[in-house]
């Protein structure tokens, strides 16, 4: 009866060690914590090459790892929330979608790593000390938007020599927007262009926006980065056919929708790098020992159905230079 019992006992020992084991090595799966201001819809590239990014790490969401997806869809007041969820779940990694994002989850904790998928000027925002030592917890990728306004504006020159006034699609409370529209008005002197700013904070500021570019006679449209018209630029985009204006757009997502012309560093080879840090983090490496790394690759986009909609011919030698013409 003893030897009987010490073997029950035995049994119960190892099963609950077996569980014990099992239970610690499922509670080791990552969690990351992605916030994003805009849409899931609207983020579903970036988000497919970010996941691509994992897997080439050996990542396979769902089984090694796991991601909590926070979206405002264009509401900015719900991101407070939606980064204190996130917080509270205590996720391994937070990593943000944009300036807006970075600063709210640099105020909500010091403790978890915060990896930036872009930002225009990340030590001028404050979020790090320096590119090569952030310090602090957070890192990730620059994406030096406001040094490509100036050159979307040229490449509309090149399209319209004769164009004189553009309208620039802006959402003031974005941070970065005042070093974007700096840059915008820099190009727009040297080419002789006057610029009309139109404020989008919310989606009805958009219908209204095209209203007044029409009103004051613009030959063209500047859209900046922003949540409010990234999560509705299918709205923006058709707008635009319906007003006859040609736009250029700060990212390859609005010219895959429809949009007319894009140039900008390319979101996707950045999304798949912020994989790369997360790896290093969860790997034990910390955020203040990862410098912030600057855009490698940008791109060039031209939609020709969506010139032929509004009867604009986009000249030989700018087709050249495009990296990718859609027919």
């Amino acid at each position: 009866m003893r030897k009987i019992v010490t073997f029950v006992a035995l049994g119960v020992l190892l099963v609950t060690l077996s569980f014990a084991a099992y239970a610690q090595q499922v509670a080791k799966v990552p969690r990351i914590g992605r916030l994003g201001a805009s849409s899931f819809s609207s983020d579903s590239a970036r988000i497919e090459s970010f996941r691509q990014g994992l897997r080439d790490l050996g990542y396979v969401e769902g089984k090694n790892i796991v991601i909590e997806y926070r979206y405002a869809e264009g509401k900015l007041d719900r991101l407070p929330m939606l980064m204190a969820e996130l917080v509270r779940l205590n996720v391994d990694v937070i990593v943000s979608g944009g300036a807006s994002t970075t600063r709210l989850a640099r105020e909500a904790t010091a403790t978890i790593p915060i990896v930036m998928s872009q930002d225009p000027d990340p030590v001028g925002s404050g979020f790090v000390a320096s590119l090569a030592r952030p310090g602090g917890n957070i890192t990730g990728l620059s994406s030096l938007t406001a040094d490509l306004s100036g050159k979307r504006l040229e490449l509309l020159k090149e399209i319209l020599p004769k164009f004189s006034r553009v309208a620039v699609f802006e959402t003031s409370t974005n941070t970065g927007n005042a070093q974007q529209l700096r840059e915008a008005a820099l190009a727009a002197g040297e080419l002789g262009i006057k610029l009309q700013h139109l404020d989008i904070i919310g989606p009805k500021d958009i219908e209204t926006a095209f209203r007044a570019a029409s009103k004051g006679r613009a030959d063209a449209v500047l859209v900046l980065r922003g949540p409010v018209l990234a999560s509705h630029r299918t709205q923006v985009i058709e707008l635009a056919v319906k007003s006859r204006l040609p736009a250029t757009y700060p990212q390859s997502d609005y010219v895959e929708d429809g949009g007319l012309m894009s140039y900008g560093v390319s979101i996707a080879d950045l999304e798949r790098r912020v994989a790369t840090y997360v790896d290093k983090i969860l790997k034990g490496t910390k955020p203040a020992n990862l410098p912030v790394e600057q855009p490698k690759k940008f791109e060039f986009l031209i939609n020709l159905k969506a010139a032929k909609q509004i009867g604009l011919t986009i000249p030989p030698n700018v087709l050249a230079r495009a990296d990718r013409v859609t027919k």
